[in-house]
């Protein structure tokens, strides 16, 4: 009889060796969980990366002049811009065949129109050049430089041809120096116009504006979150109901109250006037600047530094100050020492929520700010929805997320995104 031992492989319940049944068993695990969570997915790839991806792409695309005016752009190649003179009658040619191709496909106006956000007046001499273009027999009316001239003077001017030599290529760094109060000439970067640098002034001012809404509700939401937080449960429900009451109204009517109420005939100024603080003809302006925007955003995201505080202060127990006091430390001591440590957590995501939430507001800054309270935000919106500056506006876009991620790291540095809490 032998005393073999069988040293082959462990099977199942199946008869399949256990080693592929765990492994088969694990990947309808992973699928199951693939399958629950492919929604969510779903959704957060088709409304948050997708549009992130294709700002990001707008920011640098330009392809408009190069797929609009390809025989043009060729033809520019051999010409100096150095020379002072407009290009040659070959590049007038080239560009009249691209302008009839251009006004069969209606393409010729948004060529014009990109152009026209680095020289004013390009737009209009597109449109009136392809009305007549289209007239032309490219076989026979040559030369076209006369042609171009007759229609108007302007296509004379060797900025303009410079500017569409600089913007020939698919990709571009303009809109990003455009950001930044820079722009892309013939000769390299160089800065705007003092009367039209904005956006640094912009970035700046949002970025303080944003900080010092974020301080005021820290200022003001800690006591309130630190009063619900050690009322009894039914009082501090109560509260809490009226901290959460402007989530019920709407945010328009919200900052249109603030419009009503801070005027200069408005309630505020009329109580102070009243109780003798300010004169009748010396009524504080506090609407259309900082301040108006800084008290009207400080309301509206308020809620956003209460809750997250009251949800860790509720967490802390209160035997830990009685403790604290019983050794004999002072009211102060004890609330300095032992409590407000443990409320960091709920401070930090606070502060993240209402800065991240203040660094985009538009609406609320466009009625309330004027022109010393509006964010980078508010032109952002104008770039997208009426001046049809996609790229400007996608590239301003950029540098705010970048911004707000670099603020993230510095903050994660500092304090620790672990010490941030929602309770």
């Amino acid at each position: 009889m032998s005393d073999a031992t069988d040293t082959g492989p462990v099977l199942a319940a199946d008869g399949t060796p256990l080693k592929r049944s765990l492994a088969r068993a694990l990947r309808a695990q992973k699928m199951r969980a693939l399958a629950l969570i492919a929604p969510l997915l779903i959704f957060v790839l088709l409304t948050f990366i997708a549009p992130i991806a294709d700002m990001l792409f707008r920011s640098v695309e330009n392809q408009i002049v190069s797929e609009t005016l390809p025989k043009t752009v060729v033809a520019l190649k051999d010409w100096d811009a150095k020379t002072g003179e407009a290009p040659p009658e070959a590049v007038y040619a080239a560009l009249a065949a691209d302008l009839q191709v251009a006004v069969a496909a209606k393409e010729h106006t948004k060529v014009g129109i990109r152009l026209n956000y680095q020289k004013t007046g390009v737009s209009s001499l597109f449109r009136k050049s392809g009305r007549q273009v289209k007239k032309w027999d490219l076989a026979a009316d040559a030369p076209f430089k006369e042609k171009f001239l007759d229609v108007d003077e302007d296509w004379a001017d060797v900025e303009l041809w410079q500017i569409i030599q600089t913007y020939s290529s698919k990709y571009t760094s303009g809109y990003f120096l455009n950001s930044v109060d820079m722009e892309l000439g013939p000769d390299g970067i160089r800065p705007v116009d003092e009367n039209l640098a904005i956006y640094n002034l912009l970035f700046k001012r949002t970025i303080f504006m944003s900080l010092a809404i974020m301080g005021s509700c820290v200022l003001l939401g800690y006591p309130i979150a630190f009063l619900l937080a050690n009322l009894p449960l039914r009082t501090s429900n109560l509260l809490m109901i009226l901290v959460l009451l402007p989530f019920w109204t709407s945010l328009l009517v919200r900052t249109s109250a603030w419009k009503v109420l801070l005027q200069q005939q408005g309630v505020i100024n009329d109580i102070l006037v009243w109780i003798g603080l300010v004169a009748d003809n010396d009524r504080l302006v506090m609407i259309n600047n900082q301040f108006g925007t800084i008290v009207a955003m400080t309301h509206i995201l308020l809620p956003f530094m209460i809750l997250p505080l009251y949800s860790v202060m509720k967490t802390i127990p209160p035997t830990y100050v009685r403790a604290a006091k019983s050794l004999g430390a002072t009211n102060w001591t004890a609330f300095w020492r032992v409590y407000f440590p443990q409320s960091v957590p709920g401070i930090g995501a606070g502060c993240i929520l209402v800065f991240i939430l203040a660094i985009g507001y538009y609406i609320t800054p466009e009625l309330v700010g004027g022109t010393d309270g509006t964010f980078i935000s508010n032109r952002i919106a104008y770039h997208i929805s009426r001046s049809g500056n996609w790229g400007l506006g996608a590239a301003l876009g950029t540098i705010l997320l970048a911004a707000v991620l670099i603020l993230y790291w510095v903050y994660d540095k500092i304090v620790g995104i672990d010490n941030v809490s929602l309770g």
